[in-house]
């Protein structure tokens, strides 16, 4: 009889799906809770994988639970819900928490899983779908001692860099700054490349010279991969979810007393890309939205630029 815990997920989509295949490659026993998309699951079936109807189920049955959702509000469903995790927790549940989540409602949920003889682990991703099919995601693992220890091996299926980051909450926390930075990078890159196309600098050029010094940086080289090359695929992750993300990091400086000119400035472009209707593009897609504020079309200053 094997030793390791047993282990649940929750949410096998973009990010989930590779996280929990490396999980069970791993020779952890899994269980899984899909939601509408059928395919990652029955591949994850196909593996060995177990499939359950509940997160109430899914606490009866698991050691930890691991969870990948989009938003605070969903993670809250997800315990509260009259079969959630709550419903089924017992004495020593161990539940990794890898949303980027609100870290107010993160600690509101340590409590109430604590009533229940239970610990929750903020351990929220940096990386890309491709690096969770690759198990080498980053983590920022917010935990204690003790807790640390029992979760750090399964964690070190899916993920390559892990930083201990402090207690339960810290995770999240960091994960909001570092979204912030993202989001921001992405803002400023998609405006300084409209900027330089409408003064006759194409995008190309931007690219050339800015990637090849010291400015230069992966999320540069992705965000450009869409803007040059029209790569669709380059960074799977929707305006929808950053715009989430920075509106947390505002509402966490405004939590903490801290001045957020940068922050408040970066969520209007996404709440604009979010009003107009084109939250489910994805953060590169950020360039052509903001060109089109400026009446002009970012595909064809490529073409211009003979990209």
């Amino acid at each position: 009889m094997s030793d390791k815990p047993v282990i649940g997920f929750i949410g096998v989509g973009f990010m989930g799906h590779g996280m929990a295949k490396n999980i069970v490659q791993k020779g952890y026993t899994l269980y899984i809770k899909g939601n509408r998309n059928r395919e990652p699951v029955e591949r994850l079936k196909g593996m060995g994988a177990v499939e359950v109807t509940s997160a109430k189920e899914m606490a009866e049955k698991c050691d930890i639970i691991h969870i990948c959702l989009s938003n605070s509000p969903q993670v809250e469903a997800m315990f509260r819900a009259d079969d959630g995790i709550l419903a089924g927790a017992r004495p020593g549940l161990i539940v990794i928490e890898t949303s980027t989540a609100d870290p107010t409602s993160t600690m509101k949920l340590a409590r109430e899983l604590a009533e229940k003889g239970g610990t929750l682990v903020d351990a929220p991703l940096g990386r890309t779908p491709k690096e969770a099919e690759a198990g080498t995601l980053d983590a920022m693992v917010g935990a204690d001692d003790e807790t640390f220890a029992k979760v750090e091996p399964v964690i070190r299926c899916w993920a390559a860099n892990i930083t201990r980051t402090g207690p339960t909450g810290s995770g999240h926390k960091m994960k909001l700054l570092m979204n912030f930075m993202a989001m921001g990078y992405a803002a400023l890159y998609a405006e300084a490349t409209v900027l330089g196309a409408k003064v006759g600098i194409a995008p190309q050029t931007v690219r050339q010279v800015i990637g090849t010094s010291r400015l230069g940086n992966g999320f540069f080289d992705t965000f450009m991969k869409y803007t040059v090359d029209r790569d669709k695929n380059a960074h799977l992750f929707t305006i929808t979810n950053a715009a989430k993300d920075v509106r947390y990091a505002n509402n966490m400086a405004s939590d903490a007393g801290v001045v957020g000119i940068m922050a408040g400035a970066i969520k209007q472009y996404y709440t604009h890309a979010e009003a107009i209707g084109r939250g489910g593009d994805y953060v590169p897609m950020l360039g052509d939205i903001i060109a089109e504020l400026n009446g002009m079309d970012m595909a064809e200053e490529v073409q211009k630029g003979g990209g």
